[in-house]
């Protein structure tokens, strides 16, 4: 009989063990490595975007036609100075898990950044970095700035936190019903999840687009401490 509760007790400290250092990968590690991917994704932002550009070829840009974003690369870094001034995040293109562990993801059909539509974009709540742990903090006039390299664009929210199911998938509609929104605009939609630790639901803010100014005239006034 001591030998049977000897080996139960022996197998109880061991799954607590394992337990605990899942624990311990899923809260600490996960969030260390995702640290170390976003940062090399900013990293190649930043390669990028100090290459020489080359020279106009003399045709004229459509801005109704901007270039499309290659599927899983990064394209802009995010900053929201009401989540901390050292806040930033890169940007990928897509939603796909692995994308999503290394930054924020954009909803491949929704508007480029900047442009006529919703730009839309997903992140995290906890796990792989925690992007968004502490988006119930934001609020109305709250701004939301990105980059592209080339311009500022700073986003000011309009409403939000707001929760809602994960079918609802028209918060990202270029003209979301629930938003407030009446007419066509530039719009930014954040999509995370709710609860902290859960998938159960989502919460959602929205944001109209500012101001822009190009990166040479220096940081919009929200970043300026």
């Amino acid at each position: 009989m001591r030998v049977i509760v000897r080996t139960v007790s022996e197998l109880c400290i061991t799954g607590g063990s394992v337990i605990v250092l899942f624990v311990v990968y899923v809260l600490f590690w996960t969030g260390v490595k995702a640290d170390h991917v976003m940062d090399d994704q900013i990293e190649l932002l930043q390669k990028e975007w100090s290459k020489p550009r080359p020279p106009a070829d003399g045709s004229p840009a459509s801005p109704l036609r901007p270039a499309p974003y290659a599927k899983g690369k990064p394209f802009a870094i995010m900053y929201i100075p009401r989540l901390g001034f050292t806040w930033n995040k890169p940007v990928l293109e897509g939603t796909a898990t692995g994308t999503l562990k290394k930054g924020l993801g954009h909803y491949a059909d929704t508007a480029q950044l900047g442009q006529k539509g919703n730009f839309a974009v997903a992140g995290h709540r906890r796990t792989y970095g925690d992007p968004f742990k502490d988006f119930p903090r934001l609020r109305r006039g709250d701004a939301v700035v990105l980059t592209d390299g080339t311009t500022w664009f700073t986003y000011r929210i309009d409403k939000g936190p707001y929760k809602t199911v994960p079918s609802d998938i028209e918060v990202i509609d270029p003209v979301p019903r629930t938003s407030g929104y009446t007419r066509p605009g530039r719009y930014l939609t954040l999509t995370t999840c709710e609860p902290e630790w859960g998938h159960s639901h989502r919460l959602i803010v929205w944001a109209h687009l500012d101001s822009t100014q190009p990166v040479e005239a220096g940081k919009p006034e929200a970043l300026r401490r």
